[in-house]
């Protein structure tokens, strides 16, 4: 369900500037500027007009970085991957994706809102191994291709 993505929003972030966690503001850009503020240089995968994804790594740890041409885009491309569970740092019109404690780090570089997936299985993880084991793993590649393998879901 579209809906059921959960934000996890981080408390003290409500503009009082007391928050201990407090974010920055969340950074806007192309992808090459967004890694530059993560402190990544980029493994560009998929590099196409609605959608650019890059690996990353960095001290933190590894995470795929992704931009969109339209915040449609971006929402449609979340609510698909919620499937795989795993963590995604949100900003407008861009999305990190990867462990929890590496998502965490990001959010005190790149600001954004931190929403957490569902992971669903049914009797069992055969077939999803590299989905719940890694949610990176699961989007190292073009994601458009996801809509028909598990379209039995």
């Amino acid at each position: 369900m579209a809906l059921a993505l959960a934000a996890a929003c981080s408390s003290g972030d409500d503009g009082d500037g007391r928050g201990e966690d407090k974010a920055p503001k969340t950074v806007t850009g192309t992808l090459e500027q967004i890694a530059a503020q993560a402190e990544c240089k980029p493994n560009i995968q998929t590099d196409a007009k609605e959608l650019r994804q890059a690996n990353c790594t960095t001290g933190d740890g590894k995470y795929v970085l992704a931009t969109f041409a339209t915040d449609r885009g971006q929402r449609e491309w979340i609510n698909e991957a919620n499937d795989y569970g795993g963590s995604y740092l949100v900003g407008r019109k861009w999305v990190a994706v990867g462990d929890e404690k590496v998502v965490t780090a990001l959010r005190a570089r790149l600001g954004g809102t931190v929403e957490t997936g569902t992971q669903h299985t049914s009797g069992g993880t055969e077939g999803h191994e590299g989905h719940t084991a890694s949610p990176t793993a699961s989007h190292t590649g073009d994601h458009s291709g996801h809509t028909d393998d598990h379209s039995g879901h």
